[in-house]
């Protein structure tokens, strides 16, 4: 039995540099191609391990911007053999260039009835078809900020998967009403509005694992140290989950004003990319679009927590925070 490995990346234009008054071109450089670790270098590590990644493209940005620059990040993925569903941060849709963040729309998806949702995601998904994506089948909400409205609002428009719930976000942000520690793919039915039946859309989980006990942290390359993540990962293995969902951004891999790599990030996505050619046969990595067999409703549980673990990890945020974030003026001084 195998394990369904979607290595996920949300792909968006990062707020905080439109914030800082950035042009389009700028913002574009310091969100998708940082540092020279973005998505043309995700990638091509992604082909040197023949393995397949779902890039989750925000195009809410082509309303402020024009439809060039998210164009660009699809036919960038795509010409390297990827895949490209949908992901969405709401407040672009009031964001007015220039004006470094004064206007926007509200922020969480779930601060929207669900016909504000119904029409956002109906905008979002015809924005993104129109810069060259296939019809989308899977989605994730910026932030993870989700709830039962919005896999209600996907189900409607015919989406497949969802990939918003996130237990070390929960309640705060992510708000699908799902436990925290779940990780396996679940289904979610509504009635259809035509009152001839359900229609479903599967929630496939961002992966947790226990940090301590009682509280869970996100599978992602900024959150687990590399030792963490294949920890994860054979957890998942040797106990046959149904899935496992792992979270990165197009621009983790650089410093947060992305002017140099992080190192501790870059080793961390080097070794995941390593551990996941090496284990490939029983933890495959897969597309959305592949519609992987998935066993749903699993009481499949997290990796439990680890003090040893846990302090390396710490020791490298203290070294990621501290001097991978600094500028290198500070380091100098």
């Amino acid at each position: 039995m195998t394990t369904s490995v979607f290595l996920t990346v949300d792909t968006e234009f990062a707020w905080r540099h439109h914030a800082a008054g950035l042009d389009c071109e700028a913002i574009y450089a310091k969100s998708l191609e940082p540092a020279g670790v973005g998505l043309g270098y995700q990638l091509a590590e992604l082909a040197r391990h023949d393995l397949k990644a779902c890039f989750f493209v925000d195009p809410m940005p082509a309303i402020t911007f024009g439809m060039a620059p998210v164009r660009r990040m699809i036919e960038t993925i795509l010409e390297a053999g990827q895949e490209v569903q949908l992901h969405i941060h709401p407040n672009w849709t009031e964001a007015k260039a220039g004006d470094r963040g004064a206007a926007h729309a509200r922020f969480e998806l779930f601060d929207y009835s669900l016909t504000e949702q119904l029409d956002l995601l109906g905008q979002a998904r015809d924005l993104l078809i129109d810069a060259g994506a296939p019809k989308p089948i899977a989605f994730r909400a910026g932030s993870y900020a989700a709830n039962d409205d919005t896999l209600t609002a996907l189900a409607m428009l015919g989406f497949s998967y969802d990939s918003s719930h996130n237990g070390s976000e929960a309640p705060k942000t992510s708000r699908i009403s799902l436990a925290a520690e779940q990780i396996a793919p679940v289904a979610w039915c509504v009635e259809d509005e035509t009152g001839s039946g359900e229609r479903c859309i599967v929630e496939v989980p961002v992966t947790v694992i226990e940090d301590v006990r009682g509280r869970v942290r996100t599978f992602q390359l900024c959150a687990l140290s590399a030792g963490e993540s294949y920890d994860a990962l054979e957890h998942a293995a040797v106990a046959g989950h149904s899935a496992v969902t792992i979270v990165s951004h197009g621009f983790e891999l650089a410093n947060r004003r992305g002017t140099r790599p992080n190192a501790v990030h870059v080793r961390r996505f080097q070794a995941l990319c390593g551990t996941l050619s090496e284990m490939r046969e029983v933890l495959p990595t897969v597309h959305f679009a592949d519609r992987p067999t998935l066993a749903l409703g699993r009481a499949d549980v997290p990796l439990g927590p680890d003090a040893l673990r846990t302090r390396w990890r710490q020791a490298e945020q203290l070294w990621s925070n501290w001097v991978e974030e600094r500028p290198r003026s500070m380091r100098r001084g």
